[in-house]
Order: structure tokens, then sequence, then C-alpha cells
């Protein structure tokens, strides 16, 4: 039914679109063109836009200066965009704006032509003194990552979801799970407890994971430390992302080096041994180069008996002006993140068992997760008139290897636990190299930017995986449930399916997009991506060596319709596919090479509501169809079929800005609804997909109570959802309320406290299948002091 309404409300849309367009070709055919149309945007070093910069036009022939107004102002819009026309004839375009210096470019008008111009503002240089108050905002105008151009969140035909730096440091969050939280419609999924894995829109992934817009993929814990903000993109994204990213990818937008001089560290220490200490400094050398360098290193224990966990990071960055036209960054991050490997606790009788919520399984003397990542990034970045040319290129060097024991079923009368063992390492390097061109054009009263690009990347990955043998002999052992802490003998070694294997993945692509502004009223965006991937799997136990290439299109189609400024109506349609290797490509087998990749078809339809500049609301209703999943030949249990499918249904509402000065708000509501519609080799028809819950909300409030103090308190609702595609297993729904303080000793010194799970409920977060599911954490204090130097 919901199916059959979102198809009608789609057609409907198309069908306004049309007549939209209609109305407005019939207006432009009347009206004769005989002025020039200059489009432009004002950005700084950083790239970010630049609103409210004052647009001075002067005439070279005539002695007289024009003020350019924009919907009113005399200033760029929020994401820094303006629009004006002009007499044909030579003018000089000035840009001024707080903070920056002067900006100028010769503009030579002729009728009925149209121009791009890019103004790229340099900080000026001042003594002046900055007051930086806790007061920053949870909201952002625009993102470049949806689009691979600088577009307002509200037009954009799609639900996105954006954690800034502020409302990170706000909650006192440390990883991608923590942001997840409050994000509506995505849940965080246990990813074994040694790796970030998420679901979106009932769709489970470890490798949707990007570092400014380029792939991030390998299986480990991200920190938050060198971030700017968090995106988390829904729905397929493949037009921009390539293969996989089904229900969505998360993206984050790392801190560059940039103009502004800023130098702050902080030191948090809380409840299981948390210690936690972060840097952050950037220095102008001069207006053409900035340098920044990020710091971390963390040593804390857990709730969890016998967890621990030590990560640093180290990351520098620099920026270098070459021109007014070109842009150079450049930055490096090494990355540790070493840890005890939990599996969590198992289930009985169809829920969680009831021990207490630090109770370990198996040895934790040998379970250890570690992780060594190196990442080296550059992007240069050139305007050369309207066409602006960048490209962006990432190395990767990615080690990562861990020891478990994973609890296994509960013995009827509830007194033994079986508990088995594995090892897994994983080497691989990625090199992915993205070019974009990007360019204005107008034709009539029709304005376009034109985005074609190509991306070019290598993999390759070695898995080698060893079951463990209790006392050399048996690969699983029984522990009491009162004391399942163990300590048999161990030995790891091959079993005959165990992975050991090289796989190399080739990639191409080319993808092109044209995001059309009809009239102030009308918006399309229409795309789409070609990839040639080429899978080389070589198993090393047997020497087999298998290959598999996919050539995948990927489209995009959306219409945003804008009745007024501030509120935007929009449909959406898109496609992602996942080769048949999986999301890690880990395997390949003489059955996996010949199976077509997953299809995934996304319907989607919302609206994004600015009530005012500082505070948003978002909606969003879709419907997406995963086929072309694997299912059991009934007739022969020895073949696959491609005949399973799931459907995800869903509403997403968002919140986020000021509801007042002194009060602002984030957070969001999702209703979601993910089945098997066909049976497939995991789960019935009719089954309810793991962790997806029916019904989460979150709202997370900032006060500020006084000039120097505010206080900040969330909730967190989540409703029943099943540990396993199998529905034995529920893991309750839960309540949770969190609590903040932040106190501005000064303007350099900031002291602020956190509680999560401020009543202290128990619950539990998630799982990895039926008898690996992780407790949530207790009542826990973290109070970190913020220096500014």
């Amino acid at each position: 039914m919901l199916a059959s309404k979102l198809f009608i409300t789609f057609k409907t849309a198309i069908l306004l679109s049309a007549f939209l367009i209609a109305a407005a070709q019939r207006d432009r055919a009347q009206t004769p063109v005989e002025r020039f149309d200059l489009h432009g945007t004002v950005r700084d070093q950083n790239g970010a836009a630049v609103a409210g910069a004052e647009i001075i036009v002067e005439s070279s022939t005539v002695s007289k200066t024009i003020l350019v107004r924009t919907h009113g102002h005399v200033a760029t819009d929020d994401s820094g965009q303006f629009s004006l026309r002009l007499a044909p004839g030579e003018y000089l375009l000035r840009v001024n704006a707080t903070g920056f210096a002067a900006w100028s470019q010769k503009i030579k008008s002729v009728a009925g032509a149209f121009a791009s111009v890019e103004a790229l503002l340099q900080v000026a240089e001042s003594t002046a003194t900055v007051n930086v108050t806790d007061n920053a905002g949870f909201q952002i105008a625009n993102v470049t990552s949806a689009t691979k151009t600088t577009t307002t969140l509200r037009d954009l035909p799609q639900s996105i979801a954006v954690v800034t730096k502020e409302q990170i440091r706000d909650q006192s969050m440390a990883s991608i799970a923590d942001v997840v939280t409050y994000v509506p419609g995505v849940t965080s999924h246990q990813g074994e407890n040694n790796r970030d894995q998420m679901v979106m829109r009932g769709n489970s992934s470890s490798a949707d994971f990007f570092l400014n817009g380029i792939r991030d993929d390998v299986q480990y814990y991200r920190d938050l430390y060198n971030v700017e903000r968090l995106e988390a993109l829904k729905g397929p994204n493949a037009m921009i992302f390539g293969r996989g990213g089904g229900g969505g990818v998360i993206n984050r937008a790392t801190k560059e080096a940039g103009f502004s001089n800023l130098r702050e560290i902080s030191a948090q220490g809380g409840s299981f041994g948390n210690k936690r200490f972060t840097l952050d400094l950037n220095q102008a050398i001069n207006n053409r180069f900035a340098v920044r360098l990020n710091g971390l290193f963390e040593n804390s224990n857990s709730f969890r008996d016998h967890v621990k966990q030590q990560r640093y990071g180290l990351n520098p960055a620099i920026t270098v002006v070459i021109s007014p036209q070109t842009r150079f960054t450049f930055n490096y991050e090494r990355f540790h993140d070493q840890r005890t490997a939990d599996r969590g606790i198992p289930s009985f009788q169809g829920k969680p068992i009831d021990v207490p919520s630090g109770t370990f399984f198996g040895n934790p003397d040998d379970s250890h997760v570690n992780a060594d990542v190196n990442l080296v990034a550059a992007t240069i970045e050139h305007q050369a008139g309207g066409l602006n040319i960048r490209n962006r290129t990432l190395l990767g060097f990615y080690d990562r290897n861990y020891k478990n024991f994973v609890p296994g079923v509960v013995s009827a009368d509830r007194t033994t636990v079986s508990i088995s063992a594995y090892d897994n390492a994983t080497r691989r390097r990625n090199v992915f190299s993205q070019t974009d061109l990007t360019y204005g054009l107008k034709t009539a009263r029709v304005r376009h930017t034109f985005l074609a690009g190509a991306e070019v990347g290598q993999q390759l990955t070695d898995n080698l995986r060893n079951t463990g043998f209790f006392n050399n002999t048996s690969t699983s052992v029984l522990a009491p449930v009162g004391n399942p802490t163990i300590g048999t003998p161990v030995t790891f070694r091959p079993a005959a399916t165990d992975a050991d294997n090289h796989l190399q993945t080739n990639l191409l692509a080319g993808y092109a997009q044209d995001q059309i502004e009809i009239s102030r009223y009308l918006q399309v965006i229409a795309g789409v991506r070609f990839d040639y991937f080429d899978l080389q799997f070589h198993n090393n136990r047997n020497g087999d060596h298998l290959r598999r290439v996919d050539r995948l299109i990927s489209p995009r189609a959306g219409i945003v319709f804008k009745p007024f400024a501030p509120l935007s109506i929009y449909a959406n349609y898109s496609v992602a596919f996942l080769p048949s290797s999986g999301d890690q490509f880990s395997s390949l087998t003489t059955i996996t090479q010949q199976l077509k990749p997953e299809r995934f078809d996304n319907y989607e339809l919302g609206a994004k509501w600015d009530i005012r500049r500082a505070l948003s609301l978002t909606f969003a209703a879709y419907q997406l169809n995963r086929t072309n999943t694997r299912a059991n030949d009934p007739n022969d249990p020895t073949r696959i079929l491609q005949t399973g499918s799931q459907r995800s249904r869903g509403v997403e509402l968002g919140w986020n800005g000021n509801i007042m000065r002194a009060w602002r708000i984030a957070g969001g509501y999702a209703y979601q609804d993910a089945t098997i519609t066909s049976a497939t080799t995991a789960a019935r028809a009719g089954a309810h997909v793991a962790q997806v819950p029916r019904h989460s909300f979150s709202l997370w409030n900032n006060f500020q109570v006084l000039r120097n103090f505010s206080a900040g308190v969330g909730i967190i609702r989540r409703t029943d959802m099943y540990a396993a595609v199998d529905n034995t297993v529920i893991l309750p729904g839960y309540t949770r309320a969190d609590l903040g303080l932040y106190y501005s000793l000064n303007e350099k010194w900031r002291l602020q406290g956190n509680v999560e799970n401020l009543l202290g409920v128990k619950y539990f977060i998630n799982a990895d299948g039926n008898n690996n599911i992780s407790p949530g954490r207790p009542r826990s204090v973290r109070v970190a002091l913020v220096v500014g130097l």
C-alpha cells in the first residue's frame, strides 16, 4: 500500500514539474534576452561558503558603482552564491567580506550570455582578537559530498544527516557508533567488536565508509579527533560513491589547514579508567601557506571485565594557495588502535542471558585486536574561468589482525556455554584517484551546473584465517555460565575452509551529472555512473585463480520543488549495486563467480524546511528494494539461485538548529519496516531484518543558562529489534538519558562534564548474531578540560 502511494506521489511530482517546465519555457519565449547573466560563488581558502559577502559591480566605461541585490540583500546567500543581470559592457566585480582581503576581477559582458565566477577569498592580515564562545551551532548550510559540487542541503533531493564537530564535542563523542546514536534511521552493528559496521535502512555494511568522498573500506574502528563533520547520506549513493552503499554511506570530512590560527588541547578522564588527550594546532605561515596538526592518545579500560583499549593518531596537514585560482591541500594520518577482542554475551531462551553486564566469555589474555592505518591524501583544485578542475587522491595502507573467543549456545539447563575461537588477519593497499570537472552554464533562464568525472583505483588484499583448537584437538570447549572466563590452551591453525587468499581489484569509473535550476521554484538533478569492476582472486591453499568482471550502470534522478525559498519538496530515484564477492570481497568461489551483483532501488519523497535561518526540519519517506540476493535451490541444495529479495520501507524526521537563541537541538525520529520478501539462504520470506528497530527517537538539547555556563540533555528511545534474521532472539527496547555540563572559566579555558546513561538503565546496544550480544554502557562520567593556547 505504501509503495503504491509512493509511486502515485512520485508520478504527481513528475507531472507537476513538467507543467512548470512548460510554463517556464513559455515565459522565456515571450521575454527577449538583452542582458548578461552572472552567477558567482564566494568561498574561503578552506572551500567553505562565505555568506553575507558584499557584491559590488563598477562599470569601466561609466563612472558609477552598482550595488547588486540578491533576494533583497546586498550580500551572498547562505551557500555563498549570488546572481545578477547586467547590461552589455565591461565591469569590475569586487567582493568584500569581514575578516577577508578584498577580491576583484574584470568582467566583459555580451548580451544573452552567461558566466560563472568563483571568488576565493584570502584571510586578511589582522591583529584583532576574536572571542570564541560555547554557543557554536550544530547546523551546516551545504555539503559537497552528495553531488561533488557545493550544494545547499535544502537543494539536495536526498535524506542527509550532518553531525558537526560542535555537536561531537558537546556530547563527548569518540566513535562513529556514538554519533549514529543520534542519527535517525541508522543503527550500529556490533561488527564482532573489532570494527565499525552500520545498518542503514535495513542494510548492514562494514565497507561503506568514506574519507572526504574517497573510499576507506577496511574493517577497523575510526576515531573523530580529526573530523570536521560526519555525514550520513542515506539510500543508494552509487552515482557518486560507486559500488555498495545500498542503504547509505558514512563520510568523514576531516579538518584542513586554514588561515585562522588555532591552538587547542584537551584532557579527559572518567569512569572505567577513561583517559583521553587530543590537540589541534593550526598556523597560517603567511597568506598562502598554512599548516595544521591534530593528535590523539587514549588509554582506557571498560565496564566489561578485562577489556581495555589504547589508541593514538597523528594527522599533519598543509594548505598552499598557489594562486587565486589554484589551491593544494595535503594530509597524512598515522593511526593505531589496539584493544581487547570482546564478543559480548550469549542468549538464553530468546533473550540476552541474565548475567552481570561485565561478564567476559573466553580468554581475555589471548583476545586482541590491532589495526595500523597510514593514509596519504592530496587535493589540487584549479578555477579556469567558469571551469573548476579538482583531483583528489588517497593512498591507504592497512594492517589489521584480531584473535577472539566466541560464545555459542547455552545448554538447556543454563549451566554451560560453548566457546570457540579463531584469528584473522587482513592487509590491504588502496589507491584511488578522482578527477572532477565542474562547469556552470546558463541557457536562457535555465542554469546548469555540469559535473563530469572519472575515478581509477586499485586494491590489493591478503586475507588469512586460522581456527582455534582447544588442547590442540577440539574446535570448541564448554565453560560454566557462572564463570565463563577460561584459560584452556588453544592452538591456532588452518582448518579446511579457512581463508588464505590474495585479491586484486581494479576499478575504472566515469560519471556525469547535471544540476538544473529551471526557475527559483524548480530544480532537477540527473546523473549516471559507469563502473568497470575487475576482481581477481587467488586461493593460496589450493592454487585456484578466479576472476569476475562487473560492468555497473548506476543512475540517479531527483526533482526539487520550492514553493517558497525556505521550503523544498523533493522526489528521488537512485540505484546501487554490490558485487557477488560482498562488500569486503574476502572470498570468491566457482559458485559466487557466476552470480550477478545484488541490486538496490530506492524511491524517496521528502521535504526540507528552514523554519528560520537557525532551525531546520526534514522529512523523508522511502521504499528500498534489494534484489538478486542468494537463495537455495529447492530442488538442488548444492545450487544457489538469485531469487532472494528484501524490502525496506520507512519514514524519517530530523530536526537541527536553534529553537530559541539559548536553546539548540539535534536529533530525529525513524520508523523502519525491513523484511525478507523472498526467501534467501539466511532467512524465510516474511522474516524481519536483523537489528532494525521499528521505532527510534533521539533529541539532544543544549541550553545556554548563563553567559559562561550551559547544559545539555539528551534522550534516546529505541524499540525491540531482532539480534539475527532468524528472528529467534530479541534485543529489548530501551530509553536512555544523557547529560552534559559546560563552563567557560575564561576565553581560553573550558570545563566540560558528560554523564552517559544518567539513570543507569540496563540495556543491550547491538549484536553479531544470536550469541554475540553487546550490553550497553552503564552510568559513566567523563570530565574534560579544553585549553586554548
